[in-house]
């Protein structure tokens, strides 16, 4: 059987990985009701592993760096090491489950066990509980993490028995020499597809090379475009420590104001993080005369067929911030007819190409450019808008409420933003560097400002409803 070799955007996430840039995304969940039983919930996890498989494997790494790790079964894998319970001390406040957050994700995860671990922390006030949920990014991305939060949970309070999981019986672990020889194997082997490609391109030299001209364009459209992030007080060296906040929303109230003003729901996002940096920034004393920053957002390609399916299929376009301006409909119009621009541009295409490129690189290649990549400042800040599904979820019949993402730190970047929407609802989680972000709790609240003031000009129809939402106005402080 062929090695679960990483793909090389997977891997260069492990590269990454230095300087107190962690590569893991996390997020905290918070239920209904007081927890349940700890060996209840361990067993409920247990019964769905056989969903995740990657949850029931390790990395293997190829001995002298001669190939991409590969994903192996770990024979010794222990729930009580990846599945942990806590307590908050009186009263349970949401700040300190957000300082509790901080914590775990401030602490890098073992390589040499399944990458991921989950907290169940009991204590929070109004009788709830959370869950704090941490996986590698070469695990997962955004998209299929939503898929998989889908599966471990249930879409009713109470679901009809499940039986039976399927037994597991651990694949033998390779050893060190059968890594090793087939690392090797593959890179002997995969000239033939390279000696393919040249058949290819001189049975039809015309559409190969319009294919190459389209493809050293997009790669030059990412580079030229990332290459003009500016100097900003966000981009300073960070360490491993971390601070949280989130804010809540009402995605209607989104949907609304781009119904009104046009635009697509992540048009009005990335106009309310823009206007937060620029509030932010101004009550520092910036000067924001301008100033235009680059925000780097995932886009997912993963298709249809693929939803469910671990790993990263993820590419990206660095989006303007037009954090000079300080009229908020305006400043729509501004992302609006950016983000249009930048559709029709190639840079997608680019940033997808360069992501698959690693995959034919050799390992050492791959290694030195995620290394170079992390001393460049190709964009200011991470803004990722995942869509989380739209029904309510359960655990062991307890109802999850709310779900904040929690999205990793890149070298010298303070802060970033994560947004996910759920059941209704729109979430945004800000993640910021311990030193060098700690006024994220006043970054939280010029970001929950920007969102009523855009929702103030775009005032509820009969048709929408006149009572005010319920999820506004909800900034949270930490």
């Amino acid at each position: 059987m062929s090695p679960d070799r990483l793909t090389g955007l997977d891997t260069s996430f492990l590269h990454l990985e230095r300087d107190g840039a962690h590569m893991h995304v996390a997020a905290t969940m918070i239920f209904d009701g007081a927890a349940p039983d700890f060996g209840d919930f361990k067993e409920h996890l247990r019964s769905r592993l056989h969903l995740v498989p990657r949850f029931r494997q390790k990395l293997r790494f190829v001995p002298l760096d001669q190939g991409r790790p590969v994903w192996v079964d770990d024979p010794h894998l222990n729930l009580d090491y990846h599945v942990r319970h806590t307590a908050l001390p009186a009263p349970g406040s949401e700040e300190q489950l957000r300082t509790f957050a901080a914590r775990v994700f401030s602490q890098e995860l073992d390589r040499a066990r399944p990458l991921w671990e989950m907290w169940v922390v009991d204590g929070l006030d109004g009788g709830r509980f959370a869950i704090v949920s941490k996986s590698h990014h070469c695990l997962v991305d955004g998209i299929s993490g939503v898929d998989i939060t889908t599966v471990l949970f249930d879409a009713e309070p109470e679901p009809a028995a499940a039986g039976n999981p399927p037994q597991w019986i651990p694949r033998p672990e390779p050893s060190p020499l059968q890594i090793l020889g087939s690392a090797l194997t593959e890179r002997l082997t995969q000239p033939a597809e390279i000696v393919r490609g040249a058949r290819a391109l001189i049975r039809r030299p015309s559409r190969a090379l319009a294919a190459v001209r389209e493809a050293i364009g997009a790669t030059g459209a990412i580079a030229g475009k990332g290459l003009a992030a500016p100097d900003s007080p966000l981009n300073v060296e960070i360490g491993p420590y971390r601070r949280f906040a989130w804010v809540r929303a009402d995605l209607a109230d989104l949907r609304r104001i781009k119904e009104v003003y046009g635009g697509t729901v992540n048009d009005v996002v990335l106009t309310v993080v823009a206007g937060a940096i620029g509030r932010h920034l101004r009550g520092r004393g910036q000067d924001t005369d301008r100033l235009v920053l680059k925000a780097m957002v995932p886009v997912s390609i993963r298709s249809t067929e693929q939803r469910g399916a671990l790993g990263n299929q993820v590419t990206a376009m660095m989006a303007p911030l037009p954090v000079w301006c300080e009229d908020p409909i305006e400043r729509l119009g501004v992302v609006r007819r950016s983000m249009g621009n930048l559709k029709r541009s190639k840079q997608a295409v680019g940033a997808n190409l360069l992501a698959e490129m690693t995959d034919f690189a050799p390992p050492t290649v791959v290694s030195q450019a995620a290394r170079l990549q992390s001393r460049q400042r190709f964009f200011n800040l991470v803004v990722t808008n995942v869509p989380g599904p739209q029904f309510p979820l359960y655990v062991l019949g307890h109802k999850l409420r709310d779900i904040f993402p929690m999205v990793p730190l890149a070298k010298r970047q303070a802060v970033c933003v994560g947004i996910m929407s759920y059941d209704g609802g729109i979430n945004f989680g800000l993640i910021g560097d311990y030193e060098g972000m700690p006024g994220l709790a006043t970054l939280a609240d010029d970001l929950d400002e920007e969102l009523a003031s855009l929702a103030a000009l775009a005032p509820r129809t009969a048709g929408n409803g006149a009572a005010p939402s319920e999820r506004a106005g909800t900034a949270t402080r930490s």
